[in-house]
């Protein structure tokens, strides 16, 4: 059994009179699994890449939370300047989140580009949505997102001690208390506002990867093991979704 000390707690709470769907959550935990998980693995990313993949963690977190329990979400976004494709995947069910960065052979598009993937247990036909986004700034690529795929307005809040707020209109909301909200009005919301706590959730940057999961990737080459492995007799490959490195040998395959 899992201590529940290593998961980040989701608050998923209404707003009363203003029609709004509050979700929060203090991410220091998954932060540090999250460092954990690349010194483990060697890896290192600069740091305003670091911070868009760990902002982008967050709320995907906070938007999973907004979403029905049986979804799996992936968010990727396609960047010019720099040229990196970032990735973000996570479900309520599995209780995780994880993530990466791209750097190397990435395709350089003509405008930046948003992907947002959602499947469902039942394991209906995923929903699919692209959108260009302006920036670098992750709380706008949420906001337009919002906008354009979910049909209602929603921002996101950076707060002290590395919280972060999602609030997303529902049917009727006062859009323009909405469009007023500054950090310090979320930080006194539940004085100067009704609200009430609908659910919690659970947290944790696990991706649940394994050599055995990996190894299929490679079943094209069981045929031509010269031309993966030309003179060595060992390799590295990396997880698709959270880059941990994999050492595999000739005859794994």
């Amino acid at each position: 059994m899992e201590s529940t000390e290593e998961f980040t707690r989701i608050e998923s709470i209404f707003v009363r009179h203003r029609n709004a769907l509050m979700v929060r959550g203090q991410f220091t935990s998954i932060y540090t699994d999250h460092y954990l998980h690349l010194m483990e693995h060697g890896l290192r990313y600069p740091g305003e890449l670091d911070q868009m993949l760990k902002d982008s963690l967050a709320m995907l977190t906070l938007h999973l939370v907004a979403r029905p329990w049986a979804e799996t979400i992936a968010w990727t976004v396609n960047l010019r300047a720099p040229r990196i494709n970032l990735f973000v995947t996570g479900g309520s069910i599995s209780e995780s989140i994880t993530g990466r960065i791209f750097t190397e052979d990435v395709r350089e598009p003509d405008r930046n580009f948003f992907y947002a993937q959602s499947t469902t247990v039942q394991g209906s036909e995923p929903r699919l949505s692209t959108l260009e986004v302006e920036d670098r700034d992750p709380a706008n690529w949420v906001s337009t997102y919002y906008l354009q795929s979910e049909q209602r307005p929603a921002r996101v809040f950076r707060l002290d001690d590395e919280w972060f707020v999602l609030i997303a209109a529902q049917p009727d909301c006062d859009l323009e208390w909405l469009e007023s909200l500054t950090i310090e009005k979320i930080e006194s919301i539940e004085t100067d506002e009704q609200t009430h706590l609908l659910e919690t959730r659970r947290f944790r940057f696990h991706c649940g990867c394994t050599l055995e999961k990996i190894l299929p990737i490679l079943g094209g080459w069981r045929d031509r093991p010269d031309e993966l492995f030309a003179d060595s007799e060992m390799i590295r490959i990396q997880c698709p979704r959270c880059a941990a490195s994999y050492q595999v040998t000739r005859d794994m395959l």
